[in-house]
């Protein structure tokens, strides 16, 4: 049996995998807020302020995700 021997910063491939979420999520809530404020122009200020609100805990995921190889070590 043989074990594959990994070189350089597992840590950047870790991080740029748990990037795709929180990047998704982003886009998700920008792109559906956008779209709610199109269709009801009234409730900007409610809907603009849930958006940061969600923009700011979904970028929280990815801070995670940045410090969490640097908490972790791997060897």
């Amino acid at each position: 049996m043989f074990l594959a021997e990994l070189f350089g910063s597992v840590g950047a491939i870790g991080y740029g995998l748990a990037a795709i979420g929180p990047g998704i999520g982003v886009g998700l809530i920008f792109g559906l807020g956008v779209q709610a404020i199109a269709r009801q122009p009234e409730a900007y200020n409610l809907l603009r302020q849930n958006m940061i609100l969600g923009f700011v805990l979904t970028e929280a995921l990815a801070l995670i995700g940045f410090v969490a190889p640097f908490v972790y070590p791997t060897s």
